[in-house]
């Protein structure tokens, strides 16, 4: 191609037509449109002019470049058809922040009870530590309901606080995209996968307790949801940058510290909320609608399972 940067002052300059398929037409250009040409034409190394005439602006080429321009534009148009892709639609809210509220509320009373070493209106003590943690050795020899169990103790208050301010953040984000009974069963898998994938892992007799897996595995949750919603985004860093640093300080802050902490739980939650979490959202595209029917089941499953599982260990 000849080095179109030479012109003189008697070049003879030519418009080019707002629409490529009618060339002979000089359509005014939109000022989008005129910027995205002009650095088109520049980069492939066209002189340009600009001018701005009654009804918009349009751009000139040499005569003799004419052509040649018009099919380097309608190649650039070919070749970025269709892009960029429409932005989502904006997600709609559930507003049920209350009735996750209610939830974090019935788990700080039940954490109460384990303090105490028994039930109400007994004699009877317990220690809810010994009969609940995640035993790795156990899980894998049937304890089943340790994987549950061990999500609803902590070692202390401050353990507890902890993991109910920080996950209750997360969580009611959770909620409020896909509903509470959805939202809590999704956190209690991840929580459970994450404990089972340790047990496996670990030595037979770790022991672990604490509803870090589980907070870890909503963080996971809202990546995995984030990454699969705004994938055709132009920048989609920006939409799931949030919830993997927020995953990150999280495991600075609660996944690290301290000689009891359990690192490999935390990590396996937040690894099971991404997967769990990625299904559950291209399953979710796939539905025309949302079926109110499916939290409620969810959740209703959930709370049996927990409820189960602590009677089994009590039995």
């Amino acid at each position: 191609m000849a080095d179109h940067h030479v012109t003189d002052l008697t070049t003879d300059w030519s418009p080019l037509p707002g629409c490529l398929d009618q060339p002979e037409t000089p359509v005014p250009l939109t000022r989008r449109q005129l910027r995205l040409w002009q650095l088109t034409l520049e980069a492939r190394g066209f002189p340009v002019r600009t001018e701005q005439t009654a009804n918009g602006w349009q751009i000139l080429v040499p005569a003799e470049t004419f052509e040649e321009a018009i099919f380097e534009l309608q190649q650039y148009q070919r070749e970025n058809h269709g892009w960029p892709p429409p932005l989502p639609p904006p997600i709609q809210l559930i507003d049920n922040r209350l009735t996750t509220l209610w939830v974090l509320i019935a788990i700080g009373l039940f954490h109460n009870l384990t303090m105490r070493q028994g039930l109400p209106f007994t004699s009877a003590l317990i220690d809810w530590t010994a009969i609940g943690n995640a035993h790795a050795g156990k899980i894998l020899d049937g304890e089943w309901w340790r994987l549950i169990t061990a999500l609803t103790l902590h070692s202390s208050g401050l353990h507890f606080l902890s993991n109910l301010v920080f996950g209750g953040v997360f969580i009611m984000r959770l909620c409020r995209l896909l509903g509470s009974g959805l939202g809590w069963s999704l956190t209690l898998a991840s929580g459970i996968g994450g404990n089972l994938a340790n047990a496996w892992l670990q030595a037979a007799n770790h022991r672990a307790v604490g509803a870090s897996t589980a907070v870890f595995g909503a963080v996971g949750l809202l990546a995995a949801i984030s990454m699969i919603r705004y994938r055709h985004n132009l920048r989609p860093q920006r939409r799931w940058a949030l919830p993997l640093a927020a995953g990150a300080g999280l495991l600075a802050m609660l996944g690290t510290g301290g000689e009891n902490t359990d690192l490999g739980a935390h990590l396996w939650g937040f690894v099971c909320g991404l997967l769990i979490g990625a299904a559950v959202e291209v399953l979710r595209e796939r539905r025309e609608r949302n079926r109110a029917w499916l939290g409620w089941l969810s959740g209703s499953a959930s709370i049996a399972l927990v409820i189960a599982a602590w009677y089994v260990a009590l039995g």
